[in-house]
């Protein structure tokens, strides 16, 4: 673990300093330029390091960043370790999409993400999370803001368990039988790795996704890229 690395690191080419306390982290990098330049003022950007955009600007007045992160726990793993330890992020906020497990919770609706059921082995790699069967979970701090906002602007979202695997294509059905029988609301990649790496730090984390697909329905890319900005809003107020 690269605990002596400095700005700026193999992956993010900011200078310390370059990157807001508070930050959005999109999987999708194109998902990060839009968001700085549909809401955000006074926005320069800091990375361009694979490809992986990322933007600092102000919300409200108030200084806010965001970055893609790619997919999966290992690439959310590289850039959250970074950010946190490196250029000092408090406020981490994963805006992404995910499936539905329940019936009940629909495409385009919001799930907030309290804790983060994992088949992954990225927390077992992690510090002190190898020597007991660590559970990760969100930030109430900003769990409880997110609601708030949520319910003042009157969007419909839901709130609970989520579930982070490392295979999108697989054949284990089984596995999502059980998630559905345990109560979890949907299905993401990069929660557990967020969530790991927050709490070592103890700094806050929130994973805030958009339903993109369900048994019924299924968004577009184009749609996944741009149309989710109740998840954007709801974020963009937490900074």
């Amino acid at each position: 673990m690269p605990h002596k690395m400095t700005a700026p690191t193999p992956h993010i080419e900011a200078k310390v300093g370059e990157i807001a306390e508070t930050i959005l982290l999109p999987g999708d990098p194109l998902r990060a330029k839009f968001i700085a330049d549909t809401y955000m003022e006074n926005v320069k950007q800091f990375n361009n390091v694979r490809g992986m955009l990322g933007f600092t600007g102000t919300y409200n007045g108030k200084p806010v960043s965001v970055m893609g992160t790619g997919m999966g726990c290992p690439s959310m793993g590289i850039y959250s370790y970074e950010l946190i330890n490196i250029y000092g992020c408090k406020n981490l906020i994963r805006i992404g999409t995910a499936g539905a497990v329940q019936p009940f919770v629909h495409a385009r609706e919001m799930v907030f993400g309290m804790a983060s059921t994992y088949m992954s082995e990225y927390v077992e790699h992690m510090g002190p999370a190898r020597k007991f069967h660590y559970s990760p979970c969100c930030s109430f701090e900003l769990l409880e803001k997110a609601v708030a906002v949520a319910r003042e602007k009157g969007f419909k979202f839901h709130v609970g368990n989520i579930g982070c695997g490392d295979c999108f294509y697989g054949t284990n059905l089984d596995f999502g039988k059980s998630e559905a029988e345990m109560g979890i609301l949907a299905g993401e990649m990069e929660s557990a790795a967020l969530y790991t790496n927050a709490a070592m730090a103890g700094v806050n984390a929130l994973c805030i996704v958009t339903i993109s697909d369900g048994p019924e329905e299924i968004t577009t890319a184009e749609e996944r890229q741009t149309a989710f900005t109740q998840m954007m809003e709801v974020a963009l107020s937490l900074a």
